[in-house]
C-alpha cells in the first residue's frame, strides 16, 4: 500500500527508530514529526504528554499515515494505548518491544532500564519486563541530563562522555548483565554508555524489535508496499530546522534531508 509510515517522538531520539525501519522496509516512506519545541517529555505531567502526543498523531493522520510508531518511551507509555482506542490504523509503542529484546538477551535475569522520569515513574518497562519473566530482577535509574544532551547536538567527546558517566555513578555497585535504553534518544550516546557499564553487559535499543514489529503488522494487514521505489521521506519539527537537519544527516547517513518546521 503506497501510503507512508507515520513517527513521532518528542524530539529527534526516534530518528534511532526510523533509521531501523529505513534499514528492514527499504521501500516503504516514513513521515517523522519531532516535537523538538517541547522536548524533553520525561519531566512533564502527564495530561501534558498525552495533550502533545495526541497532536502530533493527529497531525501524520491528516497526511493520511498507514501505521503510526510512538518512537518515544515517555509518549508510550502515556498515550499508547488512548491512541489505539483513538486511531483506525495500527499503533505501535517502544516499551514492550524493548522489554522483549532484554528477555530475549538477559542469562542472569538482572535488567537496568534507563531511561527518562516519566518513564521510570510510570512503571511501564516493569509490568513489560515482569510480564515476560517473573523472575528478573529490574534495576530502574532516570537519567535526566541524557535527553538534553542529545538534543543539543554536542553529544561526541569527553564532556559527553563525562556527562553520561556522572548519570550513571548510581550503577557503580550494583549487579546486572543487560542495559535496556529505554529512550530512544539514548542509542546516540550508546557508545559512551558501553564504555561506563563496561565489555561484560549487554546494552539493547528497543529500534530492531520495534522495525521487525513494524513489518509483522504492515504484512498481516496487507499494508506493505510491494514494488521497489526510491522513497521520498519528510521530516517535520517543531524546534530549530538546521538542529534537527544536521543531526539527522549525521545519524541517518543521508545527505539530502526534506526537513521542514510544522507548528501544532
Amino acid at each position: 500500500m503506497n501510503a507512508p509510515i507515520g513517527v513521532i517522538d518528542s524530539g529527534v531520539g526516534g530518528l534511532t527508530v526510523a533509521k531501523q525501519i529505513m534499514k528492514v522496509l527499504p521501500n516503504e516512506t516514513i513521515y517523522y514529526i519531532g516535537d523538538t519545541a517541547r522536548c524533553p517529555y520525561g519531566p512533564r505531567k502527564k495530561e501534558e504528554v498525552l495533550t502533545f502526543t495526541r497532536r502530533l498523531a493527529k497531525a501524520l493522520e491528516k497526511k493520511h499515515i498507514k501505521l503510526l510508531v510512538i518512537a518515544c518511551n515517555t509518549a508510550t507509555a502515556v498515550a499508547l494505548d488512548d491512541l489505539r482506542e483513538r486511531m483506525s490504523i495500527p499503533v505501535v509503542g517502544v516499551i514492550n518491544a524493548g522489554a522483549r529484546a532484554a528477555i530475549k538477551s538477559t542469562k542472569e535475569h538482572k535488567i537496568v532500564v534507563l531511561a527518562t522520569e516519566g518513564t521510570i515513574k510510570s512503571g511501564a518497562y516493569e509490568r513489560a519486563l515482569l510480564s515476560l519473566n517473573s523472575r528478573a530482577k529490574i534495576i530502574p535509574l532516570a537519567c535526566p541530563t541524557f535527553v538534553p544532551l542529545v538534543e543539543s547536538g554536542e553529544y561526541e567527546g569527553q564532556f559527553a562522555f563525562d556527562l553520561v558517566a556522572n548519570g550513571l555513578k548510581p550503577l557503580k555497585n550494583k549487579s546486572f548483565d543487560t542495559v535496556i535504553l529505554g529512550c530512544t534518544h539514548y542509542p546516540m550516546i550508546q557508545h559512551h554508555i558501553e564504555k561506563v557499564v563496561g565489555p561484560h553487559v549487554t546494552v539493547l535499543s528497543s529500534a530492531e524489535e520495534t522495525a521487525k514489529e513494524v513489518e509483522e503488522l504492515l504484512n498481516y494487514n496487507n499494508l506493505l508496499q510491494t514494488t521497489e521505489k526510491n522513497p521520498q521521506h519528510i521530516f517535520y519539527t517543531t524546534g530549530s530546522v538546521p538542529i534537527f537537519r544536521t543531526i539527522a544527516q549525521n545519524w541517518l547517513e543521508i545527505e539530502q534531508l526534506d526537513v521542514r518546521k510544522i507548528h501544532l
